[in-house]
């Protein structure tokens, strides 16, 4: 499994040294816990070197690698790859649905939809300190979440968006309730860019997740740096 090449460091951004501890769990929470900023990279040939250090440069706490077509060789390769940046830079690294090549490639956690694998057979394959996320769309997958085995849930899409066709928008009521009723820290999610995300925060978000607003931009350690302002003033909320 061959790292791609351009990988190296970046001078903004010093290697990341976590603190000490004896239990990897508890810090790979503690740290979602203060996260409020998370990139889903775009599919295709997986998210390039220089997209990933821009947008932690601007802020970007949690990098998502979500490939559902790639061989598992190269998604492999891509994943060990992307694991040892995040980890160099000091963001946490999450693999989409694949939660034996998560582990194998050094990620954080794993991130699985409705439809994947069950949360409860994913928390054996990757055992207690990893992290488990979980797409939820209606008040009754928010109201079913176990939060022992769940860490985090995503809320949305928030708007309609083309990554995932065919998923009606669930608007800004299901993050008014996920605010109110969430048992894990939540990211809205879906569609969500700095003209629109000061909605999503009133409606209770403090956490984001976003693709094409960081990933298209002109400019992305910007647009993650404008995001990631705006989330500020809502650093100490605890959801």
């Amino acid at each position: 499994m061959l790292a791609p090449a351009g990988w190296e460091g970046d001078p903004r951004l010093p290697d990341f040294q976590p603190m000490p501890s004896n239990d990897l769990g508890a810090e790979r929470r503690t740290r979602l816990a203060a996260a409020r900023l998370y990139l889903v990279c775009p599919s295709g040939a997986g998210a390039p070197a220089d997209l990933l250090r821009n947008a932690l440069a601007g802020g970007v706490e949690i990098v998502q690698l979500r490939e559902k077509d790639l061989a598992d060789d190269a998604l492999a390769g891509l994943a060990t790859a992307t694991a040892a940046l995040c980890a160099r830079l000091g963001a946490l690294f999450i693999v989409n649905d694949r939660p034996e090549l998560a582990r194998h490639a050094g990620a954080d956690g794993v991130h699985v939809g409705q439809d994947d694998m069950p949360v409860a057979e994913v928390r054996e394959l990757v055992g207690p300190d990893m992290l488990i996320g979980l797409s939820t769309h209606a008040p009754g997958e928010i109201d079913a979440v176990d939060p022992t085995l769940v860490d985090y849930i995503g809320v949305g899409p928030v708007h309609e968006t083309p990554t995932k066709p065919g998923r009606p928008a669930v608007g800004l009521e299901l993050v008014r309730y996920a605010a109110a009723r969430a048992p894990v820290p939540f990211f809205a999610i879906g569609g969500l860019h700095a003209g629109n995300v000061a909605e999503a925060i009133e409606a209770g978000a403090s956490r984001v997740c976003i693709l094409r607003a960081i990933s298209d931009a002109e400019d992305p350690e910007r647009a993650a740096r404008e995001l990631r302002g705006a989330l500020e003033p809502r650093r100490g909320a605890p959801r």
